[in-house]
């Protein structure tokens, strides 16, 4: 059994046969890298040359300026730019982990808990998918003025805590976990608590992964909240200065909008990398944890089947009962 390893998607080495898959994905990957490459490019150009037409991939005259205007003018407004980056980082950070705990735990109790409208209330998730952010806004200014969140930090955290996106794509790993690993850990004396933590969350950390990814996009390039539930200008973020820039002169202030335009993306290239190396560690750690499901099963099927040597064969197939479904793995 400790030699089972179950069907592998995703080849651990190259192979002849990946060969057709990288013609296709390299010309793709450069044509959808070039705008990344042209943006960062634009942050270090002088205006003569973001305005040269045709315009240039490459910065053939690199320059700072456009970062020291960019500095020097939130300096004089009275708030300094640093202070709108700790107001983006301190939102991000709170929407976050905060919407993913409320995520995770609505998935489990959607997924594998039976209560009265559930169904109703799944629906109404599903319905919030289809709302944009126009329709709810004058519902989400009355919420936050009779809360008394107006003009604090909850006004940034409330209207985004809420993914029904990343509920929807954690509840399908949910559904995906075998109901017999779920009621092993019950036999075994764990709470929700210890499932959630030990079971759900360890086999679900590549969709949790992308719901970080897709609500550190949202709140980290919101507007909204600040623009709407926000007076005090120390408290608004760093996406709202650098959409005010360029408001009464684009032309001149051109140059400190291609600068912030790369302060923007940064955020959203480092969290979308780290996301990439956990898919692949988080990939492998659960086969592993697959791997030793199947092996538990398969030792009870043993078990309770006498005279035949399974582990005779070079190949055999085993299956997990979930409920009424058998899952079957090949090996």
């Amino acid at each position: 059994m400790a030699n089972f390893q179950g069907n592998r998607i995703n080849p651990t080495r190259f192979s002849r046969g990946q060969i057709k898959f990288h013609v296709v994905a390299l010309p793709l990957s450069i044509f959808m890298i070039l705008p990344v490459i042209f943006m960062i490019n634009n942050a270090f150009k002088p205006l003569g040359e973001l305005f040269r037409f045709p315009p240039t991939l490459f910065v053939q005259n690199p320059t700072l300026d456009n970062f020291k205007n960019l500095f020097s003018l939130s300096g004089a407004t009275g708030i300094p730019m640093s202070r709108y980056f700790l107001n983006s980082f301190i939102v991000a950070f709170l929407t976050v982990v905060l919407g993913i705990i409320i995520t995770i735990m609505a998935a489990y109790v959607f997924s594998k808990k039976k209560f009265k409208l559930k169904g109703a209330l799944w629906e109404v998730n599903q319905m919030a998918l289809m709302f944009v952010a126009t329709a709810v806004a004058i519902p989400r200014y009355l919420i936050i003025v009779r809360i008394g969140a107006y003009n604090t930090w909850f006004a940034h955290v409330l209207p985004l805590i809420a993914m029904p996106v990343s509920l929807f794509l954690v509840k399908q790993f949910v559904d995906g976990i075998p109901n017999a690993l779920i009621e092993a850990a019950v036999v075994d004396g764990a709470g929700d608590v210890t499932i959630l933590r030990k079971v759900i969350v360890p086999l679900t950390k590549p969709a949790l992964a992308t719901s970080v990814v897709l609500t550190f996009q949202q709140v980290w390039n919101n507007v909204e909240t600040s623009n709407n539930y926000i007076t005090n200008e120390a408290l608004r973020t760093l996406t709202y200065y650098c959409n005010s820039i360029g408001v009464n002169n684009a032309v001149a202030a051109a140059g400190m909008v291609a600068a912030s335009s790369l302060f923007l993306f940064l955020p959203n290239l480092i969290i979308f990398m780290h996301a990439v190396k956990g898919y692949e560690h988080n990939g492998k750690f659960r086969y592993q944890v697959r791997r030793q499901i199947n092996e538990k099963i398969m030792e009870k099927i043993i078990g309770s089947v006498s005279g035949i040597d399974i582990y005779g064969y070079g190949s055999f197939t085993c299956g997990s009962f979930s409920g009424n479904q058998l899952y079957i793995y090949n090996g």
